[in-house]
């Protein structure tokens, strides 16, 4: 069951690892040895034949007629999403969104930490720590502390026409993953990966699936 992760993969399937991830974490939770295409499908909401397609770019993940091992595969996408280490990740920006993702508990339902926020100088947070004990400092002190403690993974959660300019930061900073709450394109080296979350869009999408189902 091995994947060379320089191995490029359709990007729709690269967003359904977590959620293969999570359902095989939650049937060995409930004790479940093995499980098919189809209940790992409808536990997601896709049909069968997306989870094989899906499984396909990793070789042989199952036998016809037995299934899928769900330890094993647990196993495997928590190697292939690098779950097996702590990840620790930043918060710039701590207006409503990012108070809300800084009181959130990553740590408790994976191995992602937020260990540290930033926002302006002059915030009446600086200097303080959150409920949690997560430090806030002023972003003027961004490069060098994300340096210090070698963090790589960072939460943008700024107003737009801050967006490209902290990214930029961030960037200087060695950071090298950016989760974007902006919804603008940020400009940034090839070596950077920048993934959206444009609430939104999303919302605008299910809107519109809802009065499609209404139809």
């Amino acid at each position: 069951m091995k994947h060379d992760k320089n191995t490029p993969i359709p990007r729709a399937t690269a967003k359904r690892l977590s959620l293969y991830y999570r359902i095989f974490k939650r049937f060995n939770s409930e004790k479940i040895e093995r499980a098919n295409s189809k209940q790992i499908a409808d536990a997601i909401g896709i049909d069968s034949a997306t989870v094989r397609r899906d499984f396909s770019y990793f070789g042989e993940l199952g036998r016809r007629g037995f299934g899928y091992d769900v330890k094993k595969l647990m196993n495997f996408f928590a190697d292939l999403l690098n779950d097996n280490a702590i990840t620790n990740v930043a918060i710039v920006g701590i207006g409503n969104m990012g108070s809300a993702l800084l009181n959130y508990r990553f740590h408790e339902r994976n191995k992602m930490k937020i260990v540290m926020a930033f926002d302006l100088d002059d915030h009446e947070l600086i200097n303080t720590k959150s409920k949690d004990g997560i430090p806030i400092y002023g972003i003027s002190s961004i490069k060098e502390k994300l340096k210090q403690e070698g963090i790589q993974t960072a939460i943008l959660t700024v107003p737009s026409v801050k967006a490209q300019e902290v990214a930029s930061l961030l960037v200087d900073a060695d950071v090298k993953g950016i989760l974007s709450f902006s919804p603008v394109h940020l400009t940034v080296p090839k070596d950077v990966v920048v993934q959206y979350v444009d609430l939104t869009s999303e919302l605008q999408t299910l809107l519109y699936f809802m009065r499609k189902n209404e139809e």
